[in-house]
């Protein structure tokens, strides 16, 4: 566990004896206008393996996610996929095998489950295969599946395109446990099948618990950084840097 330090440099890329991340931020910056969010932000995700990101609203979670994505573009620093540096749209981010679940989920409303499973870079049978219960759904039109339906809906989608790393924003953001317990299941079987996943998760003891390791932000840096289960055990560090004493 380490506080206040970034997990990785430039010459940490790759850490002899571990896999090459096949997705990490080296130093990144970014930022809206004149605001500057991110400032110096190192993390990366193995193949196989679920890394939680955390931190209280505005410490810059989604901006991370976005500039990871190609959506928010670097001001300073690198994206890095396979360790190599990437700074191209983000649709040749998605054909090389990054999906990315907005915190709005990205379910187009007026459309069919069915219709929106077609959206994605899979079938709907792999999709169904992570997700069986919305198969009686397919034809009902995704404004009308609850909340949890939709989030299932928009991770079967992502998960069915055999992606090599997966990005979550909010995935239990007003869900009840039921459905979060479901979601959580899904993402264990792709780490299982080597997804590298990262997750933005606004319960962090909930993240903690199934993540491999973590991150913590605070006013755009990682101020805290861990095995899940070592932070977990000392709750007490992450909630003080959520709040930035730590």
């Amino acid at each position: 566990m380490s506080i206040g330090t970034p997990s990785i440099g430039t010459s940490s890329i790759v850490t002899p004896g571990t896999a090459t991340p096949v997705l990490a931020a080296e130093d990144l910056c970014a930022g809206y206008g004149a605001v500057q969010v991110l400032d110096g932000v190192s993390l990366h995700v193995e193949p196989g393996e679920i890394v939680a990101l955390l931190g209280r609203n505005g410490a810059g979670k989604s901006t991370t996610l976005a500039a990871l994505a190609g959506l928010v573009d670097a001001r300073g620093g690198r994206v890095l996929w396979d360790g190599m540096p990437r700074t191209d749209a983000p649709s040749r981010r998605a054909r090389s095998g990054l999906a990315y679940v907005i915190e709005e989920r990205g379910v187009l409303l007026g459309l069919t489950a069915a219709q929106n499973l077609r959206l994605g870079r899979g079938s709907i049978a792999d999709a169904l295969s992570y997700f069986p219960e919305i198969e009686p759904h397919l034809r009902r039109t995704a404004g009308l599946l609850s909340g949890g339906q939709q989030q299932m809906l928009a991770v079967a989608r992502a998960l069915a395109g055999r992606p090599r790393a997966l990005m979550i924003d909010e995935l239990s953001l007003g869900l009840a446990p039921m459905f979060v317990e479901r979601l959580l299941e899904a993402l264990r079987r792709a780490r299982d099948e080597g997804v590298g996943i990262l997750l933005v998760e606004q319960h962090a003891q909930t993240a903690l618990k199934v993540a491999d390791r973590a991150y913590v932000l605070a006013q755009g840096k990682v101020v805290l950084d861990g095995r899940g289960d070592e932070l977990l055990g000392n709750f007490a560090e992450v909630e003080a840097a959520y709040l930035g004493t730590a």
